[in-house]
């Protein structure tokens, strides 16, 4: 016993870590090759890591903004002078959940581009609310849509996000 504690004393756990690694990885790399005796492959069902392909999120509105091709960048900058105009001073504009969004202590409405309408993400509740005055725009339970090749309802878009305004106190 003397002895085997001797011999594996010098043995860190960062060595043991990197065995264990380099045993993974060559466990993955010989069932990555096909089969011997002429056996197909599996073909892998799982799909690459999103991070590997997923654009990077922006940092900044202007950024997001930046990304946009027209209609749909002028039928945003419509958004945001609308949303500007009712929400208090104090009020900031984020990214969140890789979209634009203003932020008031907490986040109050989110918006963002498609390619064939903008979206406004008030929450549910404000929805419906207002599931009257949305019945000729698409809507879900978090997101009213408003295609691009119809001019903006600003008027309509200021009540909501005073309503959410005023919900989130």
């Amino acid at each position: 016993m003397k002895r085997l504690l001797a011999c594996c004393s010098h043995v860190t756990i960062g060595d043991m870590k990197k065995r264990q690694a380099a045993k993974k990885s060559k466990s993955e790399s010989s069932s990555a090759r096909p089969k011997q005796n002429g056996a197909k492959r599996r073909k892998e069902t799982s799909t690459p890591a999103k991070t590997s392909i997923a654009k990077a999120a922006p940092a900044t509105v202007a950024e997001y903004l930046a990304h946009v091709p027209e209609p749909a960048r002028s039928a945003l900058n419509q958004f945001r002078a609308a949303i500007r105009s009712v929400v208090p001073a104090e009020t900031t504009e984020v990214i969140s959940y890789k979209i634009p969004a203003f932020k008031y202590k907490k986040v109050l409405v989110w918006y963002a581009a498609f390619a064939h309408h903008c979206s406004l993400f008030p929450t549910a509740a404000i929805i419906e609310q207002f599931k009257d005055e949305l019945k000729g725009y698409t809507s879900a339970k978090g997101t009213i849509q408003f295609p691009l090749d119809k001019a903006m309802p600003l008027e309509l878009i200021k009540k909501i996000v005073q309503a959410r305004v005023e919900s989130a106190g």
